[in-house]
């Protein structure tokens, strides 16, 4: 078997990416696709990490504008994260693989706690982790704890699947059609652009600790695997890349 690109990733799925064509919740045929996705890798020898939103099922950014108190909406939104998790969790054990889902917020009777060590355990021995409840507190995006706990469990890579956007451009593509990909960024250029890859705290704790990030579309099937394979997809963001454009 040849070995793989990064040998231990966090993989951070948006919440609508679950959704599929629906304008809310799950979709069970787009959760089997994401599970033979996920699955493609750990085939390859890959030890997954995966952290779900949950913007299918609540964006508390909206339900604060109404008028809600904001850490009221973040820790609901956390509760939408390990509905998610559950769904996938569920999702990955049809496709045979032993999963385990962890969570920032106690919930003992669905999920274990998230125990670093334990969780990297878990990894050693082939399992899925899914990490849900965000990192537990409020006023930060999924994006924040994604890179956390990639950085914690030792991860070598932070995978951003994106749905429908094949990496970053210049400008939003869907509305300039002029727009320029980047194939490579260095974490300060994607942070002073302000490109929306991941929110800057994110982007900035992936720059302090030096840790690659892929922004991919996780809808064109194969391109997990193709990552991790050691192809180019998408846009890759390092310390060490200049940037680059594609025409």
């Amino acid at each position: 078997m040849t070995k793989p690109a990064y040998s231990r990733v966090v993989l951070k799925m948006s919440g609508d990416s679950f959704k599929g064509d629906k304008e809310f919740g799950i979709d069970a045929d787009t959760l089997a696709y994401l599970s033979q996705e996920i699955k493609s890798i750990v085939d390859m020898g890959v030890e997954v990490g995966v952290v779900v939103g949950g913007g299918n099922m609540w964006r508390g950014a909206d339900h604060e504008k109404r008028g809600m108190d904001r850490s009221t909406a973040d820790f609901a939104g956390m509760l939408a994260t390990i509905m998610n998790a559950l769904a996938l969790q569920d999702a990955l054990e049809s496709a045979s693989l032993t999963v385990r889902t962890q969570s920032a917020i106690s919930m003992p009777s669905v999920a274990e706690p998230y125990i670093r060590r334990r969780a990297i355990r878990h990894l050693e021995k082939g399992r899925v982790v899914i990490l849900a409840g965000g990192a537990g507190v409020p006023y930060m995006t999924t994006d924040t704890p994604a890179a956390l706990r990639a950085l914690e469990i030792g991860a070598t890579a932070l995978i951003m699947a994106k749905n429908g956007v094949d990496g970053l451009y210049d400008s939003d593509p869907q509305k300039n059609k002029s727009a320029k990909k980047y194939e490579r960024l260095t974490h300060h250029e994607a942070l002073s652009q302000r490109l929306q890859a991941l929110d800057s705290t994110a982007l900035s704790l992936c720059m302090d600790n030096s840790l690659p990030i892929i922004v991919y579309d996780v809808f064109k099937p194969g391109n997990l695997a193709a990552i991790l394979s050691g192809e180019h997809v998408g846009t890759l963001i390092t310390d060490e890349a200049s940037s680059e454009t594609s025409s």
